[in-house]
């Protein structure tokens, strides 16, 4: 079964933000990961729990692959980066 990983992000500093989606990419493409969106315009219909800034996708053949892949030792140095250029709610959902 496919699993997305699903972030919501407010860049607070774009030039590093580049050098954190530049690096994290391939990563995520060494563990299966698809990117389905990054970052495409929001048309918002219902907002009675949560406000989306900016919405990345990333498809995953399965949950385990997803979690390899944010847990793994390549993304541990590029994470940060996004840490502290950015706020952001992630986190992984099954899918079909």
């Amino acid at each position: 079964m496919s699993a997305f990983l699903v972030v919501d992000t407010k860049i607070r500093n774009a030039a590093a933000y580049e050098e954190y989606k530049q690096r994290a990419k391939p990563i995520a493409e060494k563990y299966g990961g698809t990117y389905r969106v990054r970052g495409g315009a929001i048309d918002l219909r219902e907002a009675d729990l949560w406000s989306p800034t900016r919405i990345v996708i990333i498809e995953f053949p399965d949950v385990a692959s997803a979690r390899a892949f944010a847990d793994s030792d390549e993304y541990a140095p590029v994470k940060p980066i996004r840490q502290q250029n950015a706020a952001c709610t992630l986190f992984i959902v099954e899918g079909d």
